[in-house]
């Protein structure tokens, strides 16, 4: 299990969403309220960009975000209108390396899972391996369930070319559900394609993970909208996303909540 959040808005830098609030990653990973498989996110840490060609970029680490040395003059320096940040607690068995740290960044998406995927080694792997084509496949560089799960939504993207990243991610959920049995899945995705972010609080045969939206908080520009797993400032400024659903966040649209 993990911690993350995104941010879509004006320009906004690192610092502001990732380290100033009261209850930034840095206060989630070592006191986080409401995580319930894990007591601490000390397991590696991201944050991902879209530069202006439109690339998925990333800058991942599989220190404890608090270890970083470079991280105060990054979060001071870049600025973005999109950010998607992570702190990890790995599942056991699944290393801590840093090609395991997220959000992942490819083909020109960003993605985050806060999760866990039961009965992945084997059963669930070899079945997404038989969806996958080469290439996709080709583009998994660690060993989590969360990476193999980015693999299956890229592929019904490629797969699509009017797919849309919630009917992708609905699409994923829906044919790991025929294959889980008894086994649970906690399913908290974000998922951008530079543009546009979706964000899911879903589970199977389990309760849903938190997640949290805000579009009118003060201590943030005025037409951005911030979702996290706790919220990050004043909790009467923030509304969970409802279990089973997926929240779409569109520049020129009102925040959109679709039931899975």
């Amino acid at each position: 299990m993990c911690r993350h959040l995104a941010y879509l808005g004006p320009p906004l830098t690192l610092r502001r969403v990732l380290l100033d609030p009261p209850h930034n990653l840095i206060e989630q990973a070592i006191a986080p309220q409401e995580l319930v498989y894990a007591r601490v996110n000390a397991d590696g840490f991201g944050f991902g960009w879209f530069s202006e060609d439109g690339t998925a970029r990333c800058y991942r680490r599989a220190d404890p975000l608090w270890q970083d040395p470079n991280l105060q003059a990054l979060a001071e320096t870049l600025e973005e209108p999109l950010w998607i940040s992570a702190i990890r607690s790995a599942t056991p068995g699944f290393g801590g390396d840093t090609v395991n740290a997220q959000p992942f960044a490819i083909d020109g998406l960003l993605y985050s899972h806060n999760g866990l995927i039961g009965g992945f080694r084997p059963q669930i792997r070899r079945q997404i391996e038989n969806l996958l084509t080469p290439e996709i496949e080709a583009g998994i560089q660690g060993t989590t369930d969360s990476e193999y799960l980015f693999a299956l939504v890229r592929q019904f993207l490629a797969d699509d070319e009017n797919a849309t990243l919630e009917g992708a991610l609905g699409e994923a959920f829906s044919t790991l559900e025929t294959w889980l049995g008894d086994e649970m899945a906690l399913l908290n995705i974000l998922l951008s394609d530079g543009r546009r972010l979706v964000a899911s609080r879903h589970a199977i045969n389990s309760p849903c993970p938190s997640l949290y939206y805000t579009s009118d908080d003060d201590d943030f520009p005025e037409d951005s909208v911030i979702v996290a797993s706790e919220p990050l400032t004043d909790r009467e400024r923030w509304r969970p996303v409802p279990s089973g659903h997926i929240l779409i966040l569109d520049p020129d649209e009102p925040p959109e909540l679709l039931a899975l």
